[in-house]
This record gives structure tokens, C-alpha cells and sequence, in this order.
């Protein structure tokens, strides 16, 4: 049986288009190559808040035959001490929840294979207003305005082909990949 899993995005409105791709990738690294991803589109989630709350209430009642859970918070208000009682309460639950916050937002992932091009990655990685003022102009250089995400899809595929860089430039998903690896049986 093919390991089952629950990716839960703050907003699955576009971020969904980032995050199926980058967690394929991830659990074929991982060893789990036929995994089946399921990005979270019921309920649909508006925020941090309504995520967090929706995981510790709700979620389970629908999804808990997934046999994994991943959750991509923004890091701004994801504190390492809050991802980790969350994770601990649903192991309470029986479910196995991994919580992974991006830095400093998710669509950083998408732009890998871009880095450098008007900033250096250090300063796009600390940019109070990343989305807004990096990743925007990125998306319209690179995307493909034409098809579903406006590109943001094909834009994580090109960060995915630069693996050890997507790795070195984001540690946090090189911790998720062992991390997955840990909890996950061969």
C-alpha cells in the first residue's frame, strides 16, 4: 500500500501549485517514491490562525486514514515552540504531523533557481515583504501567466532540477526530508 499524505498549506489557493511538487520530491528523496500527495482543498484554509485551528479540531475527523501530515506555515508566526506542541498534540491523536515553516514564505521555494538574479539569496531569504516585493516580479519575469498558479508550478519544477542547491539555499527542507525519513517505515 502506497504511503498516504496530507499536505496542509496556509491558503491552497496558489500555494498548492509550490507545494505538490516540492513534497513529490521530497518523499521520492525520502524513499517513498509512490507516495499519493493530497494538498488540502477542504476546508479551505485562509491563514495562519484558521490552520493551526483547523489541524488541532477539525482535520482529523476527515483525514486521519492519511498516514502522514505536513504542514507549510509561513515562519512569521510559525515559532518553533508552537510547530512543536502541535505536532505533539495530534501524536497524541494517533496522527503524525510534520510541520515545516518556511522562510521567510513559501513561494521562497520557487524561486531557488532564480536566486540572485536582483538580489542576493541572503537578503531575499530575510525580506520582511518577500512575497510583495521579490517573489511578484519573479513570478512575472518567469511564470507562465496562461496556466494554473500563473507558473508557480513550473517555477518550483526549475528550483527541483537545482536539488542540492533547493537543499543548501533551504535547510528547513532538508530537515523535513530526514525528518521524513525517520518517521516514515522503509
Amino acid at each position: 500500500m502506497s504511503l498516504r499524505v496530507l499536505v496542509i498549506p496556509e491558503d491552497p489557493t496558489h500555494n498548492g501549485y509550490i507545494l505538490k511538487p516540492l513534497v513529490e520530491m521530497l518523499l521520492s528523496e525520502a524513499g517513498k517514491p509512490s507516495a499519493t500527495v493530497q494538498i488540502l482543498q477542504n476546508p479551505r484554509l485562509g491563514g495562519f490562525d484558521e490552520a493551526c485551528r483547523a489541524i488541532r479540531h477539525d482535520l482529523a475527523s476527515r483525514y486521519r486514514f492519511m498516514d502522514l501530515w505536513l504542514f507549510f506555515p509561513d515562519a512569521d508566526r510559525a515559532t518553533p515552540a508552537a510547530m512543536q506542541d502541535l505536532e505533539r498534540g495530534l501524536g497524541e491523536d494517533g496522527v503524525t504531523l510534520l510541520c515545516s515553516p518556511a522562510e521567510p514564505e513559501l513561494e521562497v521555494y520557487a524561486c531557488v533557481a532564480y536566486a540572485g538574479e536582483k538580489h542576493p539569496w541572503k537578503a531575499m531569504r530575510q525580506h520582511l515583504r518577500f512575497k510583495e516585493e521579490l517573489f511578484t516580479p519573479l513570478l512575472q519575469r518567469h511564470g507562465h501567466p496562461k496556466r494554473p498558479g500563473g507558473g508557480r508550478r513550473e517555477m518550483t519544477r526549475e528550483s527541483i532540477r537545482r536539488r542540492s542547491r533547493l537543499f543548501a539555499y533551504c535547510p528547513e527542507l532538508e530537515r523535513l526530508r530526514q525528518r521524513i525519513r525517520d518517521v516514515v517505515p522503509g
